[in-house]
């Protein structure tokens, strides 16, 4: 990436987004393009779509999610699943439409399972079950049970 690149930043308010828009103001990074839920929502396809028209973003780095605790999780996970899909499926599609150079999707250590052996290694996603409180924001690319 060039310095003066359009980089959006979506989920910048959060712990891995934050870290993100932190890491590339150090590094020289110019024109960073975050809006924060209130703005933008991402969950809005045409709210999305207009905004990637309009900014034109080079490069994207998806870190937007709805995230909760262990009792948001298991009392909406209908919601959860519902919200980061259309989160992901809006900003990945408009990205692709719009001719974004680059996309960086981060999930979650959530997503492996409960067991799965330190540190964590890609090949031990769908080897075991899942922590049963992260569920609902876990396995939005695995299918949820409890639903």
């Amino acid at each position: 990436m060039h310095k003066q690149a359009n980089i959006y930043i979506a989920g910048h308010r959060g712990m891995v987004g934050s870290a993100i828009k932190r890491k590339l103001e150090s590094k020289g990074y110019s024109n960073l393009i975050t809006k924060k839920h209130g703005e933008l929502d991402l969950t809005n396809q045409q709210a999305v779509n207009d905004f990637f028209e309009t900014e034109r973003p080079e490069y994207v780095f998806l870190a937007a999610a709805k995230v909760g605790g262990i009792l948001a999780n298991s009392t909406y996970p209908a919601e959860f699943i519902y919200e980061n899909i259309m989160i992901e499926a809006n900003v990945i599609h408009a990205a692709y439409k719009s001719g974004v150079k680059k996309l960086l999707f981060l999930g979650s250590s959530c997503i492996y399972p409960k067991l799965a052996s330190q540190p964590l290694k890609e090949e031990y996603l769908l080897t075991g079950e899942l922590e049963v409180t992260n569920e609902a924001y876990a396995s939005k690319d695995r299918g949820n049970k409890n639903v």
